[in-house]
């Protein structure tokens, strides 16, 4: 893209990178090796049981099925699967979630997860979601995680 305005556009919605055609091939190594770099940070799928999270889609599927999960209930799931099985506190779910680092003193995780559990009983993964006897929830800790 020769345009300087329109590669930075590009840029600022998403794009990974945008370059003019005069790059050189030292110069595009070296922004292709930053750009794998960057997808090497996170992965795009995360397996949870039956389940296959999808990063880019934000929602999880089901034998190829969306489940439609709205973007905090996907956020819950991807949230608890980064530690299968282990606790996550209210107040973690917040900052990490909803990125607040304060207590809004709503009852948002809670509705989020019974919608989110709402949505995986519908495809038969209904009991995925624990709530923590000491508070906060976590996914159970004998599925297959990937």
């Amino acid at each position: 893209v020769e345009d300087a305005a329109e590669r930075a556009s590009l840029l600022m919605s998403g794009c990974a990178e945008a370059l003019p055609s005069s790059v050189g091939l030292a110069e595009l190594e070296a922004r292709a090796g930053r750009v794998q770099d960057m997808f090497g940070r996170l992965p795009r799928w995360r397996r949870v049981g039956p389940l296959v999270l999808d990063l880019f889609h934000r929602d999880a599927r089901l034998s190829g099925r969306w489940l439609a999960l709205h973007p905090r209930e996907f956020g819950l799931l991807w949230r608890l699967s980064d530690r299968p099985g282990t606790r996550v506190t209210r107040q973690q779910l917040l900052k990490d979630v909803w990125r607040v680092n304060h207590d809004p003193q709503t009852n948002s995780v809670e509705v989020h997860v019974s919608r989110l559990r709402s949505k995986l009983a519908a495809c038969g993964c209904g009991d995925m979601v624990v709530t923590d006897p000491v508070g906060g929830y976590r996914l159970r800790p004998d599925l297959p995680f990937l």
